[in-house]
């Protein structure tokens, strides 16, 4: 019975020697990673510097892989370690690069790898070498069984229903569908972008009709530009959950919450509510400023569900926030009240990070 009390105390004090290591080394502005990184239920935040729009994978095969948007915007990278910790001193491989003329030649943005049928995909979104706006989302594949060392070959654009601004893709399956959710430029031209759903034929492709779930209609959607962007789906409690971000990429950035019952009609748009607040927003107290571009994983029991997102530790920056390079990867748990509905809490300083059994 006294077992798990030790082996706790051990993490904790684990998790401590990490923060003191983290506060000592603050002055230099270097991540500590955790004493042991190969500890799963503790981290230190930020799990990586520098690297914006975190999606988290934990495969079957027991690995963590993270992609990431990086301050260049002008590759894809891959790493991978047995634990979240781990990840802070994974080695990145690239395994793409953009071009230097035409599509996917800039704005390389929000990289995510799935694997789908026996096969790794990784969807991003970018814009052209001559045109760095004209931005539309993309799919990387990999036929082998290692992601980091097989040969990755480009599969060309996801194509969707009109051409306008368009980004973060991702997909899920549900009861044996598979869905492609992004972020788009409304039909008519209105500026702003709302979220889209539509069902997958193939990893490549769409089918059907296009369902609009969310536009910026809060207030809190648009500040500064009018945003929802970066969706990222959870399935828990008999629902299915999209949490995507809103605003400006600066302290205004936060993460909203669309959920539907599990049994519902997904391409429904009546199927789905959406909260009237933000789910995580910018906590001064803490020091963490515009959290949002979220992704989940769990613990490598699958027990606890895990929020990775990106967020900077200060507030004021100089220049445009769209191109500062500190958003920088973090981690939390996520906690489930008694309605089945999430409690994402609020942003968590830099330091150690310790799960709370």
């Amino acid at each position: 019975m006294k077992a798990p009390g030790r082996i706790l105390t051990l993490i904790g004090t684990l998790c401590l020697g990490a923060l003191l290591a983290a506060s000592a080394s603050a002055a230099s502005g270097s991540i500590v990673a955790p004493a042991d990184p190969s500890t799963p239920l503790c981290w230190t935040n930020p799990i990586v510097p520098q690297r914006a729009d975190p999606q988290v994978l934990l495969h079957t095969d027991g690995w963590y892989y993270l992609t990431a948007t990086v301050p260049e915007y002008d590759r894809i990278e891959l790493r991978r370690a047995r634990t979240l910790g781990g990840l802070s001193t994974a080695e990145p491989k690239v395994i793409w690069r953009k071009h230097d003329h035409g599509p996917m030649g800039a704005h390389i943005w929000a990289p995510e790898i799935h694997f789908i049928d026996g096969k790794w995909y990784l969807y991003f979104t970018a814009g052209a070498a001559e045109n760095k706006w004209a931005i539309r989302p993309y799919v990387l594949e990999c036929a082998g069984p290692d992601p980091m060392a097989d040969n990755w070959i480009e599969r060309g654009r996801i194509k969707l229903g009109w051409e306008s601004f368009s980004l973060d893709g991702t997909t899920f399956a549900h009861r044996g569908v598979r869905y492609f959710v992004w972020a788009q430029q409304a039909e008519n031209g209105v500026k702003g972008t709302n979220i889209y759903i539509s069902r997958m034929d193939t990893p490549l492709s769409l089918t059907g009709k296009i369902t609009l779930l969310a536009r910026p209609d809060h207030e809190w959607e648009r500040r500064g530009p009018a945003v929802c962007e970066a969706p990222a789906v959870l399935i828990k409690n008999g629902r299915v959950f999209i949490t995507y971000s809103a605003s400006a990429t600066n302290a205004n950035y936060c993460i909203g919450l669309l959920y539907a019952n599990a049994n519902a009609d997904l391409l429904n748009s009546a199927s789905w509510a959406k909260l009237p607040q933000p789910v995580l927003k910018t906590n001064p107290a803490a020091s963490v400023f515009g959290p949002g571009h979220n992704s989940f994983t769990t613990t490598p029991d699958g027990k606890t569900d895990i929020l990775v997102y990106h967020a900077r530790n200060y507030e004021k920056i100089q220049g445009d926030s769209l191109y500062n390079p500190d958003r920088a990867t973090r981690a939390q748990t996520i906690r489930w009240r008694p309605d089945g509905m999430p409690d994402f809490g609020t942003p968590v300083p830099d330091g150690a990070y310790q799960i709370q059994k």
